[in-house]
């Protein structure tokens, strides 16, 4: 599977699919506008190891909701991405059985490595 889940309004996520210039067999999935269901969670989690990597901690609702100082467990993490988008540590870049997930410099460098390299 070649798929990237983003965010359309997020300049970060748009300047890093820019950079990445993905061929056209990757899959864009704007999780705005499409959310992510149960199983494409669980597909990435298989690929992360946990819900908790994939779950965005600098999320404005993740301090809103004063979720830092709750002691949350897998099936949290699961529950929280699935109600509400701004959870998912953006972007989640799938490259056959490698995932990527976030946007720091050196995760995008190894992503687009996994991609070129196909």
């Amino acid at each position: 599977m070649k798929k990237v889940y983003y965010l359309k309004t997020c300049n970060t996520c748009l300047r890093i699919l820019k950079e990445l210039n993905l061929p056209s067999d990757f899959i864009l999935q704007d999780i705005k506008t499409e959310e992510i269901t149960s199983k494409q969670l669980d597909e990435m989690k298989a690929l992360s190891g946990s819900y908790e990597t994939l779950f965005s901690k600098r999320s404005k609702l993740y301090k809103e909701m004063d979720l830092k100082n709750q002691d949350l467990e897998e099936r949290d993490y699961k529950h929280y991405i699935l109600e509400h988008y701004t959870f998912l540590s953006r972007p989640v870049i799938i490259v056959n059985d490698a995932i990527f997930i976030g946007n720091s410099k050196k995760t995008v460098a190894l992503a687009s490595k996994a991609i070129h390299s196909n």
